[in-house]
């Protein structure tokens, strides 16, 4: 699903996250805040994970934003798919110069960066 505030295919900002939970409180208020400000916002949901063809949708959605924030929390690295859109996104920003912001979402970014612990 996408904010309905810009009428063009590129999105300003690719919101990458793992959680039904985190969904309903961190996620749901920083996409409200960004389409509030006219900021174009991709946010996926739980049902498009399913296809194959939304795999497609989701990695085109990544080439076509200006920004990815990504939200690591304890679980994040434990979603294959999540895995294959931080690949995409890593791509991109070689590639066409995508700005990644992360955010750490209970996770002490120290433990990340070092390895020493799984998302």
């Amino acid at each position: 699903m996408a904010s309905s505030s810009k009428s063009k295919g590129i999105y300003d900002v690719f919101l990458s996250f793992r959680g039904k939970d985190l969904h309903k409180n961190l996620i749901s208020h920083l996409y409200k805040a960004l389409d509030q400000n006219g900021i174009y916002t991709f946010i996926d949901s739980e049902e498009l994970r399913r296809g194959d063809q939304i795999s497609l949708a989701l990695m085109k959605a990544i080439e076509e934003s200006c920004i990815t924030i990504i939200v690591f929390s304890e679980d994040y690295a434990s979603s294959q798919w999540c895995l294959e859109e931080v690949a995409k996104i890593m791509e991109c920003k070689e590639q066409n110069n995508l700005t990644v912001l992360p955010v750490f979402y209970n996770v002490d970014p120290r433990e990340v960066r070092r390895g020493e612990r799984e998302l």
